[in-house]
């Protein structure tokens, strides 16, 4: 298959599927994540403690505003996928043009707002009076690059919807390395380049961002793919806006509470403490590690129970489930077995201390041994996504969270006078939400697809013969 004309995931096999879709995700996370620890290397041998501090302080509002934009563009990854898998490419347009549009209307905004406000959010966060300047200048800078991260999610959850994973990878590789060689190049002053300390990291993103942006949409365009982005038609702009709205808008509040409920679990472990924090910051990179492969299978399943729902293949999502829970249950499970057995190995890539690895490595045995119900749990969630009932699975996220996990570790930790009782309120939350997520499931009510089956015979369009091109294998 060459890159950007889609992949049909309605028919082959689904094991096949699953893995030549995920691996080039899980590839992009890795990346991702490759360079944030350069990054965190470049900024902490080089500028020092107050640097890291000012990032640190940046890294919630950042995060908070980015998944609104990861959670919206969920919702065009699932409407590209059911449309693509019925052959109705008509709708497809429809859902570039109506996503286009929402997407960078509300970056704008959010840019706009975080522009305005930068100063009043930092202060509500009590940040530190020496760093709060920088902070303030770091901020601003990073959130120019917001239209241009929303666009690349945009563009990835496009791809994707149309079983293309590769062709993000290929542009992620190339943004990660560019933003790479110009961290220390903008930070420094290396040559010849201007020497803006800090905020040259932050240009780096942004100047990344807009070539692999650019040269991204230029390709799409190039190749004629049916997701290609331009300007949308205002004839495209009404019932397909309002199904976006009504699937994005749970995901991103899911996203946004997701990160508002892990900042009040970590107040809850700094009231135990310099060590428990540094214990749980060190053993939630194991953590970052670990989940990484059960979200890109969950992403997989997703868009391969949208395409074979909006295909009316309902027979095939028992096989994707069956076979999204050996992928992504194993492959936690494996990391699971791993972080029991050497938590100590593990967390002395990042800490020495030993009452901290002390702390961690209770962590990894009662949290690292649920790493399994995690991965399972974003199969039958994938599969909910896929059919379009983000809604519901914003509802488990929630239950979870805010009924489980911050009242738990709460009152837990408090009970029992130690850090552990938010450790066991972890595990616990991931047990209580893989129960409600499979019970939902096994329900069978996930089934109400909001795309139509296809219709037999020479109506349903084939992809190849509305554009011009062939589908076919990876």
């Amino acid at each position: 298959m060459k890159p950007g004309f889609g992949r049909d995931l309605t028919t082959g096999s689904i094991p096949r599927h699953m893995v030549a879709f995920s691996i080039p995700m899980l590839l992009g996370s890795f990346l991702q994540t490759a360079h944030s620890f350069i990054n965190a290397i470049w900024v902490g041998q080089f500028l020092g403690t107050p640097a890291l501090a000012t990032v640190t302080v940046s890294f919630p509002v950042i995060f908070f505003l980015f998944a609104i934009g990861m959670g919206l563009t969920m919702a065009t990854s699932i409407l590209v996928s059911q449309n693509y898998g019925a052959r109705r490419m008509d709708e497809v347009r429809k859902v570039v043009d109506s996503s286009t549009l929402i997407i960078y209307s509300l970056a704008i905004v959010l840019t706009a707002l975080g522009e305005l406000f930068a100063p009043s959010i930092l202060r509500a966060m009590d940040t530190p009076a020496d760093i709060f300047d920088a902070s303030v200048s770091y901020l601003r800078i990073f959130l120019l690059s917001l239209p241009f991260g929303f666009g690349l999610f945009l563009l990835r959850s496009l791809l994707q919807g149309v079983g293309d994973s590769k062709t993000p990878l290929y542009f992620q590789l190339v943004s990660v390395l560019f933003a790479t060689i110009l961290d220390p190049l903008l930070m420094l002053g290396w040559l010849g380049f201007p020497k803006l300390g800090l905020n040259g990291t932050a240009w780096a993103t942004l100047i990344s961002q807009i070539g692999v942006l650019v040269a991204l949409v230029v390709w799409l365009r190039a190749k004629k793919s049916p997701v290609a982005p331009a300007l949308p038609r205002l004839s495209h702009l009404g019932p397909t806006t309002g199904t976006m709205l009504r699937i994005g808008l749970p995901s991103a509040v899911q996203q946004s509470f997701i990160s508002i409920g892990m900042v009040l679990v970590t107040g809850i472990v700094n009231g135990f403490g310099e060590e428990a924090t540094a214990a749980f910051g060190a053993a939630s990179r194991i953590d970052q590690i670990a989940f990484m492969p059960a979200m890109t299978f969950g992403m997989a399943i997703s868009t391969l129970a949208g395409q074979n729902l909006g295909a009316g293949h309902h027979h095939r999502v028992k096989e994707i489930f069956l076979w999204g829970c050996l992928f992504s249950g194993g492959a936690t499970l494996l990391i699971s077995a791993v972080a029991v057995a050497f938590p100590d190995a593990l967390l002395r890539i990042f800490v020495t201390d030993a009452s901290v690895l002390e702390l961690g490595v209770s962590y990894l045995h009662i949290v690292g041994a649920s790493y399994v119900f995690f991965g399972l749990l974003f199969v039958s969630n994938g599969i909910i996504n896929g059919a379009g009932h983000t809604l519901t699975t914003t509802v488990f996220s929630l239950i979870s969270l805010w009924v489980i996990r911050v009242p738990v570790a709460y009152w837990l930790s408090r009970h029992m006078g130690n850090v552990k009782g938010v450790w066991y309120a972890l595990a616990l939350s991931f047990v209580v939400s893989l129960s409600v997520s499979m019970a939902y499931y096994f329900s069978g009510r996930w089934k109400r697809s909001l795309v139509k089956k296809a219709p037999a015979g020479p109506a349903a369009q084939n992809p190849a013969e509305v554009f011009g091109h062939e589908t076919g294998e990876a």
